[in-house]
């Protein structure tokens, strides 16, 4: 059922940046109307969202799925149900698999299989060089016309400026978007954890904020040589802000990311070497994490998305040195976002524009929005809804999340994709 109509919401409009009363009139897969508060609409089967929130689906950059070539930590099935469960109406999907999506084959081939068994969209990004390897770079006109809607190597950082500058000079000539990760490749090497006196104590190899900055300036510098559109995945650090902040003015086509992890998590957080909190690049410290949330708040950070990194209990249960990085993120997203919401630290509607608005307007696609003639790709849920989160109710293959036992508030109440209801009571 696609022709439905929602009442009673609370509509959190961040195209807008308004949040208030109303409700929504859903046909053939569109937003129809828009209704004032106590409007009915018209005749059609009515859903009585009960002064909950309605909100567009979030659009979430960075997704691992482990298709092809890791289907044993996530495949495209429990990828989508955990975005449907989440809230995610869009996953915008990695290239890091193995082999690499590299050549126009390869992403066919995870195209069709997530439209087979995905109940969300995907949106596949390709890698910038064959292999991720920093060579060579990729035929990027072919794997647009596929359907790549941007390039990335992800921590697989080119070293060779040349090779580099060659390869943002090709993407510049197609308008193509090149997401990097910001990241001084010979000085973040080996590293565990973020360098000062926790490391030390710790005694884990660490790399120094820095490091951070220095990706990000040279990135920048070559971004001014070709023009390129540049999208850093993650800026996690006080020290690449300024750097950002000047591009922008500067009139460079720029914009930037964060995880939900550095939002919500410090260093402090890796405790007695839980490696469930081992992401890259790593926790940062606390004056990071607040300098990193106001930079949100202000739009200087444009998106806020899971970096979804599924591993398996092999990968995770090693030493913190040996352990793999990264974090499962698609199922809570919304809930740890909500800290930030409940610790005032921004509105919902600035929350979703870097969710949802910003990552769809960046990307080219067309949700985020709640006007008429958008997807009718939207996420209800309860901002305040309290509970404890365990990891193997999770519906990713992967259950390494570093909130496991967290005291959360937010639940999804349900999600639509194109007007259908891909979760809630009736899905269940």
């Amino acid at each position: 059922m696609t022709d439905i109509v929602l009442v009673n919401a609370r509509l959190i409009d961040p195209e807008t940046g308004t949040d208030g009363p109303g409700g929504l009139v859903l046909r053939d897969g569109l937003i129809a109307a828009r209704l004032g508060p106590g409007e009915t609409g018209p005749d059609l089967p009515m859903l009585d969202c009960q002064g909950k929130c309605l909100a567009p689906g979030i659009v979430d950059i960075g997704v691992k799925v482990g298709e092809p070539g890791e289907r044993h930590k996530e495949s495209f099935k429990t990828a989508g149900k955990a975005a449907a469960a989440g809230g995610v109406t869009t996953m915008v999907i990695r290239a890091d698999t193995l082999p690499a999506i590299d050549d126009p084959e390869t992403l066919e081939f995870v195209t069709r299989r997530a439209a087979g068994v995905c109940p969300v969209r995907i949106a596949p990004m390709a890698a910038l060089t064959k292999g991720r390897s920093g060579r060579e770079m990729v035929e990027m006109g072919f794997l647009m016309d596929a359907g790549a809607v941007a390039f990335s190597d992800g921590d697989a950082v080119t070293e060779n400026p040349k090779i580099l500058s060659r390869a943002l000079t090709y993407a510049a000539s197609l308008n193509a978007l090149v997401m990097a990760h910001p990241q001084d490749p010979g000085l973040s090497k080996g590293a565990a954890v973020t360098s000062g006196k926790f490391a030390t104590l710790r005694g884990l190899p660490a790399v120094s904020p820095m490091a951070e900055r220095m990706g990000l300036e040279r990135d920048l510098a070559l971004v001014e040589l070709t023009g390129v559109r540049y999208h850093a995945d993650q800026i996690t650090t006080a020290k690449s802000l300024a750097a950002l902040k000047r591009a922008k003015a500067g009139g460079l086509d720029v914009t930037a990311g964060v995880s939900i992890h550095h939002l919500t998590l410090n260093e402090f957080d890796v405790g007695n070497y839980r490696t469930f909190f081992k992401v890259k690049p790593p926790l940062r410290s606390e004056d990071d994490r607040q300098a990193v949330i106001k930079a949100v708040a202000e739009g200087l950070i444009d998106t806020v998305s899971s970096m979804h990194t599924p591993q398996d209990e092999e990968s995770k249960r090693l030493p913190f040195e040996e352990a793999a990085s990264g974090a499962v993120g698609l199922e809570t997203l919304l809930p740890a976002a909500m800290r930030l919401i409940h610790n005032g630290h921004m509105t919902l509607p600035q929350l979703w524009r870097a969710l949802s608005f910003n990552p769809a307007l960046r990307l080219g696609l067309p949700g985020g929005r709640l006007s008429i003639g958008a997807p009718a790709d939207l996420v209800l849920f309860d901002p305040d809804a309290p509970f404890i989160l365990d990891r193997f109710k999770l519906n990713s293959k992967s259950k390494n999340t570093p909130f496991d036992g967290a005291r959360m508030q937010g639940r999804v109440l349900r999600t639509f994709v194109g007007g259908a209801q891909v979760f809630g009571p009736e899905n269940s």
